[in-house]
């Protein structure tokens, strides 16, 4: 008999695995689906792509874990710090006897939780700079080619492509993409930098935009890859989430917010028909502008041309002095030249006797040289060769003559220029003091004093100059004034006013 044996125990023996198999069936069996309500922490993402974390109040924790299929189905990621109610079945996992949460849905614990994650990640993002305004580029004027991130299947796309075809129709490029669930974050971060990798075709601007919702259907625009590839984006972008209260973490990292996707495509393009009418305003308006130059510098031409003299008054003085200079001028070279003359004949005179005693004397020495033979003929010639032979010597003398008659010519002529740039300022006074004179007769002939002293009279009502009979009429004192003085015609009397009329007794 074995010692350690008891009479009486038929208690079964359970072996470790039958007794962790009744146990997860008990389990099972009573908290099939079941929802928790608790705080996620320690959050464990490894590559097979499960989710590990934690459920915990402050007295328990639950292990949790969520399938890989069920986790891209999750329209909120969890978070450590995140408050959620989840739903799901309890289990146990034999290799470590524990006993654990199978969760297939996540919801925020109320709004004010999800608000309060969304706010801290808001002040986190804000503090690395992704929403400064000097990130912000503005949007181009008239964009080309407009990206456009949304849903192909909505009504978002077809109410952006109706108001750019109604404003600017402009070429557009869809990247379709899922804006709700797991997938919506993703997709729409990998659209952003497709758009700003594209090398062909490259959009001007970018418009993200989804129509309204829960703040869990917009979730995914509040995730953190979406609004660092927002901010990262080299293409100016528009976000257009949701309705005008609702908003995402992206229209903070975005160049521009639009209250909504019809919105977002009038800030895109500007409206078509409104330019060409500014157009053809400023054409107009330029169009005057020119006609109106014209008419005025034609004018002002036409004012300066009145004001100018005409040129045969500006051409008489000058021609004047033409004329008293070129008498004066040919007066000057005859007078210089008799000047001349008169010096040159007595040197002539002195010169010719002495020429012809020396050619006569030479021409008896000559003679007294000749033979009885030489003829007649032979002697006048050679009486000619000397004859040419004095006249030769005779011509230097004249040149001179009349070298230094040039010369004296000349001073004399810049004698009279001098004179003539002299009496030119002169002239110029002459004819200003004409101007004046003519002036001051036309002013003689104009003025009023002269017209009175023709016989006329100016007549004054009141001190006023009158010029019709009505204006005498109603002046209460008329003056007549003649060219040596004024006279006070007359001055109406007031009337007196009349007594009122008695009343009548009756």
């Amino acid at each position: 008999m074995d010692l350690f044996e008891t009479e009486g125990d038929n208690a079964h023996d359970f072996t470790v695995s039958e007794l962790s198999g009744a146990v997860k069936r008990v389990i099972e069996g009573e908290f099939g689906q079941v929802r928790v309500r608790g705080e996620i922490g320690r959050v464990s993402r490894p590559a097979s792509g499960h989710l590990y974390y934690d459920l915990k109040d402050d007295r328990s924790v639950i292990a949790a874990i969520t399938w890989k299929g069920q986790a891209s189905k999750l329209t909120v990621r969890p978070e450590e710090g995140m408050e959620v109610i989840a739903t799901g079945r309890m289990t146990t996992f034999p290799g470590q006897s524990k006993y654990q949460l199978i969760i297939d849905d996540i919801r925020p614990a109320g709004a004010g939780a999800l608000m309060a994650m969304l706010e801290k990640r808001r002040k986190a993002l804000a503090e690395e700079g992704l929403f400064d305004e000097s990130r912000k580029r503005p949007l181009p004027w008239l964009p080309e080619v407009i990206g456009v991130v949304t849903s192909p299947s909505g009504a978002v796309i077809r109410d952006i492509l109706h108001r750019l075809r109604d404003r600017f129709p402009r070429h557009v490029l869809i990247w379709p993409v899922a804006v709700q669930g797991e997938r919506c974050a993703p997709e729409v971060a990998a659209a952003i930098r497709g758009f700003n990798a594209m090398t062909e075709g490259r959009p001007d601007l970018l418009i993200v935009a989804r129509g309204g919702g829960s703040l869990e259907d917009l979730w995914g625009f509040n995730e953190e890859i979406v609004v660092r590839a927002a901010s990262e984006s080299r293409i100016p972008l528009i976000s257009a989430v949701g309705h005008e209260t609702d908003t995402t973490l992206i229209d903070y990292a975005s160049d521009r917010r639009a209250p909504t996707p019809t919105a977002a495509a009038e800030m895109a393009v500007p409206v078509r028909h409104e330019l060409l009418a500014a157009v053809d305003q400023r054409g107009a308006a330029l169009s005057r502008c020119i006609s109106t130059g014209f008419v005025n510098r034609t004018q002002r031409l036409r004012d300066l041309a009145r004001a100018l003299p005409r040129p045969e008054t500006l051409t008489q003085t000058a021609a004047q002095r033409h004329d008293l200079w070129a008498g004066r001028l040919d007066g000057a070279l005859g007078l210089g030249i008799t000047r001349r003359r008169a010096r040159l004949d007595p040197l002539a005179a002195h010169l010719r006797p002495r020429l012809l005693a020396d050619l006569v004397a030479r021409g008896r020495d000559r003679l007294g040289a000749l033979r009885p033979e030489d003829s007649l003929t032979r002697r006048t010639e050679r009486a000619q060769e000397r004859l040419a032979a004095a006249g030769a010597r005779l011509d230097p003398a004249f040149a001179r003559a009349v070298a230094e008659a040039a010369r004296d010519a000349a001073r004399a002529r810049a004698t009279l220029d001098a004179l003539a740039a002299r009496l030119e300022p002169a002239l110029r006074l002459r004819a200003l003091a004409d101007r004046l004179e003519s002036t001051d007769r036309l002013r003689q002939t104009l003025g009023y004093r002269e017209t009175l002293a023709r016989g006329y009279a100016v007549i004054r009502g009141d001190g006023e100059v009158v010029t019709s009979k009505a204006e005498a009429a109603k002046a209460a004192v008329l003056e007549a004034e003649f060219h040596d003085g004024r006279l006070v015609l007359g001055a109406k009397k007031k009337a007196k006013a009349a007594p009122p009329a008695q009343g009548s007794l009756f």
